[in-house]
């Protein structure tokens, strides 16, 4: 199991009963494909850095889990042929690398 970060953007006309569904989702396709320690987080409504879509603000959204990569290609592809994401990202988190004690100084 490799450490992944998700963060996509929905819309910002997206209301709260259709913003849950969409979680919720995304959440049981990757629980749907083995992912375990699932953490997600609700960051709100956000003005955008520049214009997407034409809209000027979006809703974030933050996942952290450990999944096989299978599970982020379904996941990432239901987030593409979603008409309420206009934006996402998945990086793959490296373990913190142990310090030299001799590069200390």
């Amino acid at each position: 199991m490799v450490s992944y970060e998700t963060m996509y953007i929905l819309r910002p006309d997206v209301n709260e009963e259709k913003l849950d569904q969409a979680i919720n989702k995304y959440q049981d396709i990757l629980r749907e494909n083995g992912v375990e320690n699932l953490d997600t987080q609700h960051r709100g409504k956000r003005r955008l850095a520049y214009e997407i879509q034409r809209f000027r603000e979006g809703i974030y959204i933050q996942m952290n889990y450990d999944a096989p990569g299978a599970a982020i290609a379904k996941m990432e592809r239901a987030m593409r042929i979603s008409e309420d994401v206009i934006r996402y990202l998945t990086l793959k988190q490296s373990p913190p690398q142990p310090q030299d004690a001799e590069n200390d100084d």
